[in-house]
This record gives structure tokens, sequence and C-alpha cells, in this order.
């Protein structure tokens, strides 16, 4: 077993395909291939499972790859410390629902990094692309709610993926709306005072079903709804149109002051978390975005 070896199981991981790992690679899919199989001989292992679809990994692979990409990481810090230059740019990804907070423990984990070059990812994206995402090794972290609208659907999904969720904080369901707005004044805001203002939320693509909403209000009980993709034209809509939107009430550092949150009066509980792969440790970068998360978060 060889560093190189280690590599291109990595690469193979974050590519899904073959022949993309061998050219970031620089090498040729045959090299790539052979290299790959003698791998799994020496180590009595299928790391990898292939098929006219591609390569996914397998189980044990999972395993393999944690275990591989902390020693790449290792010799990376070895070599920067003793000739200057890193041998390894570090890779992390991550995919979230529409939080502020995530955004700054990524921010917090970026400016950490000591690397002089380094490949992170940020998805603000839709529930099932986030499950999508950390199952297929496109991200190692997700960031997504539970609540009691949700949670046996989606724990049904996460555990069929095996992946494990682990709660940040949880807060009873907020509206947000416009400073001006007639009810913004309001101590609690019962769902019924809303129906002649529009519901702003996250569109959620072609898995529309009610447990991947991003709210735990659903638009299906409301007269007027507006689908969004981004957070900066959610606020917008939200102050032009009177507009409102269901969240934690969780204000993250900077946010925008013309909006205010209000308390819902609907029964229910938004448990925010992260999930990750079951049984996989997190990479260094993954470890401090996870405890850069705890540190942002506000009273809630």
């Amino acid at each position: 077993m060889t560093l190189q070896q280690l590599k291109y199981v990595d690469a193979v991981a974050v590519c899904g395909s073959i022949s993309e790992a061998a050219r970031r690679c620089f090498v040729t899919q045959p090299t790539l291939t052979e290299s790959l199989r003698a791998l799994e001989e020496e180590l009595r292992v299928a790391i990898f499972t292939r098929s006219a679809r591609g390569v996914s990994i397998t189980r044990e692979g999972e395993e393999f790859l944690a275990s591989a990409r902390q020693i790449l990481d290792d010799a990376a810090a070895i070599q920067l410390k003793y000739t200057g230059k890193a041998v390894r740019r570090p890779q992390f990804s991550v995919s979230c629902q529409h939080y502020a907070f995530a955004a700054e423990a990524f921010m917090e984990v970026v400016k950490s990094s000591t690397a002089d070059s380094y490949d992170f990812t940020l998805r603000e994206t839709v529930t099932g692309e986030i499950i999508d995402d950390v199952a297929r090794h496109r991200s190692e972290i997700g960031i997504l709610y539970l609540s009691s609208r949700n949670r046996r659907a989606l724990s049904k999904i996460l555990r069929k993926e095996e992946l494990a969720f682990e709660e940040l904080f949880t807060a009873k369901p907020h509206v947000f709306l416009g400073k001006r707005h007639p009810l913004a004044k309001k101590r609690s805001i019962r769902p019924d005072e809303l129906d002649a203002y529009p519901y702003v939320t996250y569109e959620q693509g072609v898995e529309n079903a009610l447990y991947f909403a991003e709210e735990v209000m659903p638009a299906i009980d409301r007269r007027r709804n507006i689908r969004v993709r981004d957070r900066a034209t959610m606020t917008n809509l939200i102050l032009g149109l009177d507009g409102f939107t269901v969240a934690t009430g969780v204000h993250a550092k900077g946010y925008n002051p013309d909006i205010v949150s209000v308390p819902l009066k609907l029964e229910d509980e938004i448990r925010v978390g992260f999930i990750h792969r079951s049984g996989i440790p997190l990479s260094a970068q993954g470890a401090a975005f996870a405890a850069a998360l705890r540190r942002k978060i506000p009273a809630v």
C-alpha cells in the first residue's frame, strides 16, 4: 500500500468516476484501475463496486477511506512542516439548508486553515440533495432539521442511507417578517392571522413531499405561496410584499435588521442538527466544522 494508492482511492470517492479521477490525478485510466485492483487484492477488501452507472464505495470502503484520508492529512502536515510545501490540498464539503450560522461556521474553518491551497465547498440546497450528497460522499456533513411532521419519514431515510443525526439545538417555530409588517409587534401570531399575506418558502425541486419542506408549517395549508431558492430573494420578497416565512427564531450575527421574528402558535419543535456517515469518524476539517457550529449557535 502506498500514499499514491490512497490518493487514487480518495479521488475516485470524490469524483464517483474512475476516468475523472484519473484525469485529476494526471494518470491514465488503466494505470489508476490497476493500482486500485492491486490495493484491493493486497487488503483483501472491495473498496468500490463497478457498474454501468459508474463506481460506488462499499461499506468497508467507507471505513478504509476515512483512515486513508487521515493518513493523507498527516502526511501533508509532515511535508508542510519540514519542506514548507503541502503534498495534498485539503478538501471539505458541506450541504445545508439555509442557515446563516452554518455559513459563519464554514468561514471559521476556512480562516483557520493553514494550507496554501484548499478545495472547500458550501452548498445551500434542498433537503433531498443534502441527504443524497452525504450518502454519496459529495459532502461530509449535511445540516437539516427534524420535527414531528418530518421525523418519522426522514429518520427512515437516514437509517436506510446509514447516516447519523447529531442535534445542535431545539427551537420553537417563529414567523419571520419585516419590522414594518402589520403583525410585527404582536407577542405571538396564530397561523390563521397570516392568511392575508404571502408565505415565502424554499422550493424543493422534484422532491416536493411535505417531509422535505424546510419550513415546519406546510405550504399546503396556506392560500398564498411563493417559492424561492436563496436567502437573499426570500428576504427581498418578505420586505417588498409584506410576506413571511417560518423558521427557528434563531438570529445569526449580522442578520438583516429589517427582519424580526415573532413566536408562532404552532405545537411543534424544530430540532436542528447535522448528518454524517454512521460509524465513520469525521475528518480534521469535519470535526473543526462541527465544533464551530456549536460555537456559532446563538442563544435559543
